[in-house]
């Protein structure tokens, strides 16, 4: 018996596991190829890879491990380090001669992390501008021989869609070879030695001294990458080398530059959740490779390199950060990309996603962004991922690069049911201008109009033990200046980056300053997309790199002490964001200085006074001037 599919683009492959394909009659509009094989391949409806039962069978399935020989010697021994490597495929690929794509996922995180404990991060309690107190390294992770899988995630959804599934652990983790070093090349060129086996350029052995090899004889050569994280970095990474054979990757959360993850606008600024983490923290945390090559890598690595160069005391841009920074390395870039992140994810905030897409995009290179309101994590939904797997893999003509550029989650949906936009942002976003004005230790007002002449100063004294929410959620506050518009009268939906103009004068020589906006009253409880619209943190010793231009980084190394009572001009960006406020909600901007889960905490005191004439928000409304107007219109 035979079956028949019709595609998306009114083509149809018909497949069958193991009988000969029949061709009968259907209406002439519709266009048929016909299979000419009785053996098992991959089938597509609708654009999308479907489940075979020939490869259904786990007992089926033929899984090994192997080192992959890369380019580098990472760990200082003379030899090319190997990365270990897994293979999950359909029986049929050794039976039948089947050729199949492969979905490839590499991490550090495969065999085993340290302890996450913060004992043993830096202490953020210290003077800003001071040498920070020296921490315990963690201790040392056991290896671990995970073999033959070092993991079985993507394995039971992908294989019976006919495609091969591949798993690599990053170097110096696991059995694999070499150094962990946080964002440096081996990072990428370890997954790039992986996709040159795939496609016959590299060698691969059964063992990681050996010199018995193993081919990927059964591998079409195509390749598309996803992962989480740490994990939806490395597929970046990869594709930055423009390896041939990488057509698709779906990074999910990814970080993009580790400055931007442990820095903001020359400020030391920590991931949410994991205050006192840096780059050297990480680097414990996923060193989990040989023991005889650890004393090695930890003096190259997390002490010559990490730990000379990330500079806690400034937080200025450095070229250890450029060389950490993908965004500095996209020219070969050529992989088909579908982004995904969340935007309220305060562990990798959203920039790191906009900056990349943003990029990618302006190559004219395939580019799709899926955004939901959630936090970290959260992949597109799985037809999503099948139709662009299937279009860059398979090659399939299933019209994905027609569709819509921009999927969002709105606030009420489920993640699997995004709404669709031009792109992103909003291509109808544009910036409204709103000026404080009023007391802002109570709460002042947000308005289109100037009330406040310059020279109308406010001060505030930093207090790093009152939270964000608590100052957020207060009627009166000496820590925080707070503006906030009337309540709306319609929904209205902002799109892409805020910017904050602000004039501050500090008694002391640095100062940390921190921005959030917030919709309010304030909920206790809130739900994730309530309370926090986005944040923002800078150093005001920045000022000069400070203008509203965010591409030019590397003005971030000149950071200078503040001049006690001077005022200095500020325009930084907030994190992107796109959410629909609710009619009855005020848009608040609050404004202090050091932020308990993300800031370094110096002691108490610290006097900030801003020059509120001066200062300014920049909001993207879609619509602009008269979506606003018709929002906040009085009633």
């Amino acid at each position: 018996m035979a079956y028949y599919f019709r595609s998306f683009r009114q083509k149809a492959i018909l497949i069958t596991g193991f009988f000969l394909a029949l061709v009968i009659s259907l209406p002439a509009h519709c266009k048929f190829q016909e299979l000419a094989s009785d053996k098992a391949q991959p089938v597509f409806v609708d654009g999308q890879a479907q489940k075979v039962a020939a490869f259904s069978s786990a007992a089926d399935w033929i899984q090994y491990d192997l080192w992959v020989e890369t380019e580098f010697d990472s760990d200082g021994d003379g030899k090319p380090d190997r990365v270990h490597v897994d293979v999950t495929r359909q029986k049929q690929t050794e039976t039948e001669g089947l050729k199949v794509a492969v979905i490839y996922a590499t991490s550090p995180y495969y065999s085993g992390v340290g302890s996450g404990d913060s004992k043993y991060f830096w202490d953020p309690k210290h003077p800003l501008n001071a040498v920070p107190p020296t921490h315990e390294p963690s201790p040392a992770i056991p290896q671990q021989s995970r073999r033959p899988l070092m993991s079985r995630e993507l394995i039971d959804r992908w294989v019976p869609l006919g495609f091969a599934v591949v798993h690599s652990a990053s170097p110096g983790t696991g059995l694999s070879q070499g150094c962990p070093t946080v964002g440096g090349e081996n990072e990428s060129l370890a997954p790039k030695a992986v996709i040159d086996w795939l496609n016959g350029r590299a060698k691969g052995y059964t063992t990681p001294d050996g010199d018995e090899e193993v081919t990927a004889f059964w591998a079409t050569g195509k390749v598309g990458m996803i992962g989480t994280s740490y994990n939806g970095t490395l597929p970046i990474a990869a594709a930055c080398t423009g390896v041939e054979g990488l057509e698709a990757i779906v990074p999910v959360a990814p970080n993009t530059s580790y400055y931007h993850y442990y820095r903001s606008h020359g400020l030391v600024r920590h991931p949410g959740g994991y205050m006192g983490e840096d780059i050297d923290v990480l680097y414990d945390f996923i060193n989990s490779g040989n023991p005889d090559k650890r004393d090695f890598c930890n003096c190259e690595v997390r002490d010559k390199e990490h730990l000379a160069n990330l500079d806690r005391v400034t937080g200025d841009y450095n070229d250890f950060w450029a060389g950490r920074d993908y965004l500095n390395k996209l020219e070969p870039f050529r992989a088909a990309l579908l982004m995904a992140h969340g935007f309220n994810d305060w562990n990798v905030m959203p920039e790191h996603s906009f900056r990349i897409y943003k990029a990618v995009q302006a190559k004219g290179i395939p580019a799709r962004i899926y955004y939901h309101q959630g936090g970290h994590g959260g992949d597109p939904p799985f037809e999503m991922l099948n139709k662009w797997f299937s279009r860059y893999l398979y090659g399939i003509e299933n019209g994905v690069e027609d569709e819509p550029k921009s999927w969002i989650v709105r606030e009420n949906d489920r993640n699997t049911r995004p709404t669709s936009y031009p792109d992103y942002p909003h291509p109808e976003a544009k910036p409204v201008v709103l000026l404080p004005y009023g007391n802002g230790n109570q709460i002042g007002q947000l308005d289109t109009s100037r009330k406040t002449e310059f020279g109308n100063t406010q001060s505030i004294v930093d207090d790093y033990q009152i939270k964000g929410s608590e100052l957020a959620a207060s009627s009166e506050s000496a820590t925080r200046l707070l503006f906030a518009t009337e309540p709306l009268q319609e929904p209205l939906h902002i799109s892409g980056v805020a910017r904050v103009t602000i004039r501050v004068a500090c008694d002391q020589p640095a100062c940390n300053l921190s921005v959030w906006l917030v919709s309010l009253p304030w909920a206790e409880r809130g739900k994730i997309t309530e309370n926090i619209i986005t944040r923002g943190w800078a150093d005001p010793q920045n000022h000069a790199a400070l203008t509203g231009n965010e591409e030019d980084l590397r003005l971030l190394n000149q950071s200078e002490p503040l001049e006690p009572g001077k005022f200095y001009d500020l325009t930084f960006a907030l994190q992107p964001d796109d959410q629909i406020i609710p009619a009855g909600q005020q848009i608040g901007l609050m404004i202090f200085s050091s932020d308990y889960d993300f800031t370094l905490w110096p002691p108490p005191g610290t006097k900030l006074t801003f020059d509120v004439g001066a200062c300014s928000l920049e909001l993207p409304v879609v619509g602009g001037d008269e979506s606003w107007q018709q929002a906040a219109r009085k009633k």
